[in-house]
């Protein structure tokens, strides 16, 4: 495996895919901005870069020097061919057609009472543990909510049947160790693959049945959406609605559990977020940026290009470490510290692509589903602490993160009321 241990004058470096990395990254990403910000990973068979600078220029690729090519064996093999693998004007094209449930009077009037109700329903659910009487008890708000509330959402909006969330669960959990096997496993990989089959046996036939009998769903408007004459086709809607409940689930779910993680492990922030729920933004946009759910993304270069540390030739792949370039302390003041209050985050651009954190990535791959996680989290965050009074960590607890490609709390155990 590529580490630094040979490189003259530099410390060593642990591995991206070694243990110790997974279970705190963040000491290898700062030595990686400090002493090797270009690395050539030969198990990855990647170039991996570090620095705020670069992963911002990678993902805003104003000289047409990098691709989403690579996401032809990273996501093609389990979703079908991608939004995320288009360029130039079909991708304009396409992102015109699924952009519209994502933003505007359709996020708002359709999807934000879908995202309300299932809220409600998961903590009607969770509140049934109190103590009987005292308003009182234990969660984990990992597997009581966190893990289901953005498929239920999901399912919801695209009008599917939420009595099959283990499946879409057991299917979402499936792709996200698919993009995240930097090993190789074939194990892995065959699952992947044989999550493609199952989901396609399983939504072409609804598909289908949508188009003859269209209702108020997100999974209808994509049926009978056109952009200049183009309309997506039965393999293009399940390819996208695979790649939304992935990572629409994926991300949200993490990005809730490492909220609550990181504000009741500031409790002054927490009682600030209480007080006044304007600031829930400011939590949601301080996450994205101290702890992001998606700590890699990869890129394809299209021609030779000089980044901090070196050149990359073309052709190559480039691994761009999120984790890494959102604490780097060139762009944000002590980056180790999670602080709602930060003058050098914006919360009011943090899900646009105005964006100055790197979470959603930047540019034209902006993440079409930003305003969506918003709401979500919005949503989950605000009914979540108007019905536990008193939240805090169990006595003796302290959260634990997990995951390499994506990362967050593997359960957060609160205790609340009295």
């Amino acid at each position: 495996m590529s580490t630094a241990q040979d490189i003259p004058n530099t410390p060593n470096i642990p591995d991206i895919l070694s243990p110790e990395f997974a279970a705190d990254p963040y000491p290898v990403y700062r030595a990686l901005r400090e002493h090797k910000p270009l690395l050539w990973h030969e198990a990855m068979q990647s170039y991996v870069v570090s620095r705020y600078e670069d992963v911002e220029r990678v993902f805003k690729d104003r000289e047409a020097a990098f691709t989403t090519d690579n996401y032809d064996w990273q996501l093609e093999p389990v979703h079908g061919r991608t939004i995320l693998q288009l360029s130039g004007r079909e991708h304009a094209v396409r992102r015109a057609l699924v952009a519209p449930a994502f933003r505007g009077s359709d996020l708002e009037q359709k999807f934000l009472p879908v995202i309300e109700r299932n809220a409600r329903e998961l903590i009607d659910t969770l509140l049934d543990g109190a103590a009987p009487g005292t308003g009182s008890g234990t969660a984990d708000l990992v597997e009581g909510f966190a893990t289901r509330f953005p498929v239920n959402v999901i399912a919801d909006m695209l009008g599917l049947d939420k009595a099959d969330h283990a499946k879409f669960h057991g299917w979402y959990t499936s792709v996200i160790a698919f993009l995240g096997n930097l090993t190789g496993d074939p194990e892995v990989a065959a699952a992947g693959e044989r999550t493609r089959q199952e989901f396609a046996a399983y939504m072409i036939p609804v598909i289908q049945h949508r188009r003859e009998h269209p209702g108020d769903d997100l999974l209808s408007a994509l049926c009978a959406a056109e952009v200049d004459g183009v309309r997506m086709s039965d393999e293009d809607i399940k390819a996208f609605c695979s790649l939304l409940l992935a990572a629409g689930g994926e991300t949200t779910d993490k990005a809730i559990a490492s909220i609550f993680a990181n504000l009741l492990a500031h409790p002054e922030q927490l009682a600030a977020v209480r007080a006044d729920r304007a600031l829930i933004d400011r939590a949601f946009a301080e996450t994205l940026r101290f702890t992001p759910p998606v700590h890699m993304i990869m890129r394809q270069t299209a021609k030779e290009v000089t980044l901090s540390g070196g050149t990359v030739p073309a052709g190559a792949t480039v691994t761009c470490l999120i984790g890494s370039a959102n604490r780097d302390g060139e762009r944000y003041a002590d980056p180790d510290t999670f602080d709602i209050f930060r003058t050098d985050l914006t919360s009011a651009t943090a899900f646009s692509a105005a964006a100055d954190h790197l979470a959603f990535a930047l540019g034209r791959h902006f993440c079409v589903g930003a305003l969506l996680a918003r709401a979500e989290v919005s949503t989950g965050v605000g009914q979540l602490l108007d019905a536990l009074p008193d939240m805090r960590f169990e006595d003796g607890y302290v959260p634990v993160e997990q995951g390499v490609f994506t990362r967050g709390p593997r359960e957060v155990r609160v205790r609340y009321g009295a």
